[in-house]
């Protein structure tokens, strides 16, 4: 329940270090509880990678627990299935080659979000983060900084930027992603789980403006989230900016399992990708064939981590818990991680429970997100018919499809927080 009493600025500071979606969404949730922080971001503005980013039941409940302001602005410009059949559906799963799961252009399954939940729905990126950067004080922030060290000190801790310059906090977290230089520091240089590792997969991100796809495909394969299944590769197609564009994702197994280029994006591929699907279905070699600016993308995650905080610097987001994209729950995940450690450092009264907060963080947030990669993992390994005792079995296919997202979906992170706040030393269990 949340107090009618109005609240007082805590007397402590929280610096957040990377202006992603996590880190900013963990902002906004300090502002509306009236907790002082400073966001330091290493780019020299606030930008995202990559087009479109799909949201659950979950990561939409997530917004509006932070702030409703945040659900109120992503739903002002998302997109959803064009057909109203398609109200509840996350995927209809094709056939993009044959196989055992079926014919070349068969529709085979369909995983909904359930009776009454809204399913699939996608915003660009850069829309979703200039709404949550609208909400951030400007004067909060500070471009140029990238963190390199964290010391802590009598009262806090001491953050020094690769530019030189230092600042100063009761505490930190990290939210600057899957190259987190804050989880060397929290794990230590020594643990292999502080550094990501190549899942052995790789994708093409790229655009198709909706009216040439709508003429090669159709209006229901074109305005409607669809994932076309093959061996060892998988393509998912989704509708942005309002319907106008189609958003295209073509992952594909590397055989050797191995990225040696030091660069995880590489520029247009359009030979690569051609080639790489050149064995498939029609329908998917129409779509390859019409992605603009197809850059290659590796899929990095993270190994699972002992902990997600050490003293008073504690990870978040991507920093924490990066994971491949099968589940589409990854920057859904940043955005619950927000509203638990912001309404944990709402709990406490001044700078001496941070460390609890963190404590109480790790606890709930570290087996949830976890769990994540592992089955990301998984995820993406079924969906190229490489599932363990799965293949192209269709019947075992479906069955795992269908149970595979339910418990991301399903969560009570109200209930996470209850359990989180009875951690705290003297702490009473109720959500603020």
């Amino acid at each position: 329940m949340t107090s009618s009493t109005p609240q007082k600025e805590k007397p402590f500071k929280i610096a957040i270090l990377g202006g992603g979606i996590g880190g900013l969404s963990l902002t906004i949730g300090l502002h509306k509880r009236h907790i002082p922080f400073h966001l330091y971001e290493s780019a020299h503005a606030f930008a995202e990678v990559g087009a479109g980013v799909a949201f659950g039941p979950n990561s939409l409940r997530a917004m509006g627990l932070v702030d409703p302001v945040v659900l109120e602005g992503y739903m002002k410009h998302v997109t959803y299935n064009a057909f109203p059949s398609k109200k509840s559906t996350w995927f209809d799963y094709y056939a993009g080659m044959d196989s055992g799961l079926g014919k070349e252009g068969e529709h085979f399954f369909e995983v909904t979000t359930g009776e009454g939940v809204l399913g699939m729905c996608c915003i660009h990126r850069a829309v979703f983060l200039d709404q949550l950067v609208s909400l951030v004080p400007p004067e909060m922030v500070s471009f140029g900084k990238r963190a390199v060290t964290v010391e802590e000190t009598s009262n806090g801790v001491q953050i020094k930027f690769e530019d030189g310059s230092k600042a100063s906090a009761s505490a930190a977290v990290g939210c600057d992603g899957v190259k987190s230089n804050i989880r060397k520091m929290v794990l230590g240089k020594e643990d292999p789980a502080a550094y990501p590792s190549f899942t052995g997969k790789y994708a093409y991100r790229g655009l198709i403006p909706m009216n040439k796809a709508v003429d090669l495909l159709g209006d229901e394969l074109a305005r409607n989230a669809i994932m076309w299944i093959g061996k060892q590769g998988h393509i998912l197609t989704l509708p942005i900016e309002k319907g106008e564009v189609m958003n295209v994702v073509a992952f594909k197994t590397k055989k050797d399992g191995k990225w040696d280029n030091e660069h995880w994006v590489l520029p247009q591929d359009r030979k690569g990708v051609e080639d790489d699907y050149a064995d498939w279905g029609d329908s998917v070699k129409k779509i390859v064939s019409l992605m603009e600016k197809p850059d290659v993308w590796a899929l990095f995650d993270y190994p699972p981590a002992k902990t997600y905080y050490k003293g008073r610097t504690c990870l978040s987001g991507d920093a924490a818990h990066a994971s491949t994209p099968h589940h589409g729950a990854g920057a859904g995940m940043a955005i619950e991680d927000a509203y638990i450690m912001a309404s944990l450092l709402a709990e406490i009264e001044d700078e001496k429970g941070i460390e609890g907060a963190f404590r109480s963080f790790d606890a709930v947030r570290r087996p949830r997100t976890q769990k994540l990669v592992s089955t990301s993992r998984e995820c993406g390994r079924v969906l190229e018919c490489e599932g363990k005792g799965i293949g192209e079995d269709r019947e075992k296919w479906r069955k795992d499809l269908a149970e595979r997202h339910k418990w991301i979906w399903e969560k009570k992170l109200e209930e996470d927080l209850e359990e989180a706040v009875a951690m705290l030393e003297g702490g009473k269990a109720r959500v603020t």
